[in-house]
């Protein structure tokens, strides 16, 4: 048997054991959608870096180096400092807020914040379609990596892998998700650090590098692209820098991991542990992708025409055995480090925001944790079969639902815990404005004739959306705002209406506590002795 297919079972088996260990931990409803609260700095900063980062990173970053050259290193300038700029401005604050209002999902989360059902609604929707698709492109670069590197057909290479990522979120919830994501988190640089090291002894370091791609085509290095495709487009080149620098604080995936922190201090040390791993890893794809320009050429690889295949390819035909076995297995970290968090927040949206919201308000733990993993099976059911059906290009899907869930959140996250001004009316048209913005621009082609990255277009039109419209309609209430001041961490006074509420979402056990108390006869006469 192959050695990559060994150290591939290997890794499979693993994953499939920490589910069912984490099983056990999940004992409620919080525990199984944020880990009951309780995730230190390392485990917070590796799941929301390579839940982050995703199947992405190995396909469709090397990708655009491939075909544009240094162009694409501006994706990963905003990527570097990405991780840093969403747990600075989000962390803390979203931690204490998302707790005071007890939100378990990042939709609940704004309905409560902004004190509109519509707002949920809303949010429902953009969320559930966008982290969709993302589902949908790391479905898909799941099947592409085995069928390119085994020879699988594509409906088994997609039922395999997924079929693991669907086993160990499904028993194991947000535990075996966060768990599971250290340890591919420390594959991923591990193997692309290997990989990139061999390569650059192949093409003679950087100086050989570049010295190779003035030779095929000197566009290469340039910073307006291949062919100086964008040449004059600053517009797209901010885009590329702010898509991943400021965009990740809309993602619903991502921002959730600020929620399951185990206090707000935890930030801090997580901002540490977030930007060392980002430097190492977020540069290393796209010079892999150029090395792949040089090193793949048609005697090396005859065959090789998929642009998205550069990192297995190298790793198969110029390091095979050993070397090749730990980079598939870091290409599989990547993708199901994002699909186990993007199928658990589906499963946390279905079963919070619909399910228990509308339909059984009164609904116990043990029936909202069954929603949720029958909500995981059925989305990945119908994400194969769409993935078997109609596959898109990885690198396209991903930055257009990147842009399109990053546009429509943004100011929403933010504006929550750092403007009390902004409302309902200005969260709404700023989700619409942002996502219809995205949409627009992908399906008009409106980058070339602009010079406007998607992005770029959709996060100004958003937050001047959030600005304007959030001086009409209902303000933010007093109680909302006691309750943003106790989120930033220091003394307020709050409201004893805001008192009661906050006792009234505590855990299960602490509300019977606080009742019991509180419709205690005998605490009602030391009230009255005071």
């Amino acid at each position: 048997m192959r050695v990559e297919i060994i150290v591939l079972a290997v890794y499979f088996i693993g994953m499939i054991s920490m589910g069912l260990f984490w099983n056990r931990r999940a004992k409620s409803s919080e525990d199984y959608m944020l880990g009951g609260r309780s995730m230190g700095p390392l485990v917070t900063a590796l799941t929301l870096q390579t839940t982050a980062m995703s199947g992405f990173m190995f396909m469709g970053g090397p990708s655009k180096a491939y075909l544009l050259g240094y162009f694409a290193i501006f994706y990963a300038v905003g990527d570097a400092g990405g991780g840093l700029v969403n747990i600075s401005v989000l962390g803390r604050r979203m931690r204490r807020l998302s707790q005071l209002l007890d939100a378990i999902s990042p939709i609940e989360y704004l309905e409560k914040r902004y004190e509109s059902i519509p707002v949920k609604v809303i949010a429902c929707i953009i969320a559930v379609f966008g982290l969709g698709c993302y589902v949908l492109a790391q479905f898909l670069a799941t099947g592409k990596t085995l069928v390119s590197l085994f020879g699988f057909p594509l409906e088994i290479g997609l039922v395999v892998g997924c079929a693991v990522i669907l086993f160990y979120t499904f028993v194991g919830g947000y535990f075996a998700v966060a768990w599971t994501d250290v340890i591919q988190g420390f594959i991923m640089i591990g193997s692309l650090i290997t990989i990139l090291i061999l390569s650059l002894i192949k093409v003679g370091g950087f100086t050989g590098l570049n010295e190779s791609l003035a030779a095929i085509d000197p566009t290469y290095l340039s910073i307006w692209g291949k062919g100086g495709e964008y040449e004059g487009a600053w517009g797209v080149i901010a885009g590329a820098v702010l898509v991943y620098l400021i965009g990740y604080m809309g993602l619903p995936h991502c921002v959730n991991k600020h929620m399951a922190m185990a206090n707000p201090k935890t930030a801090k040390t997580t901002v540490v542990y977030a930007t060392i791993w980002t430097q190492l890893f977020c540069f290393t794809p796209y010079i892999l992708g150029l090395c792949g320009v040089v090193l793949l050429t048609q005697e090396v690889a005859p065959g090789f025409k998929d642009p998205e295949m550069v990192i297995p390819t190298l790793a198969n035909l110029m390091f095979p055995g050993v070397v090749s076995a730990i980079v598939l297995t870091a290409i599989m970290s990547a993708i199901m480090s994002t699909v186990a968090a993007l199928l658990l927040l589906i499963g946390t949206i279905v079963s919070i925001d619909f399910y228990k919201r509308w339909l059984r308000p009164n609904a116990t733990d043990k029936s909202v944790v069954f929603v949720s993993k029958a909500a995981i099976i059925i989305t990945g059911i119908i994400g194969i079969a769409v993935a078997i059906l109609k596959p898109p290009g990885v690198f396209d899907l991903v930055v257009d639902t990147f842009s399109f869930m990053g546009c429509a959140f943004l100011p929403s996250y933010v504006c929550a815990v750092w403007w009390k001004k902004a409302n309902a009316t200005g969260s709404v048209a700023s989700m619409i404005v942002g996502g219809a913005t995205v949409q627009i621009w992908s399906w008009g082609g409106l980058e070339s004739v602009t010079g406007m990255h998607q992005f770029f277009a959709g996060v100004i039109l958003s937050w001047i959306a959030m600005l304007i419209f959030s001086q009409f309609g209902k303000p933010t209430s007093k109680d909302m705002c006691d309750l943003m001041e106790r989120a930033k961490g220091k003394k307020a006074n709050v409201s004893k209406k805001v008192q009661v509420a906050t006792s009234k979402h505590l855990s299960t056990e602490s509300k019977a506590i606080s009742q019991f108390v509180f419709a205690n006869k005998t605490f009602g006469q030391l009230e009255a002795i005071k």
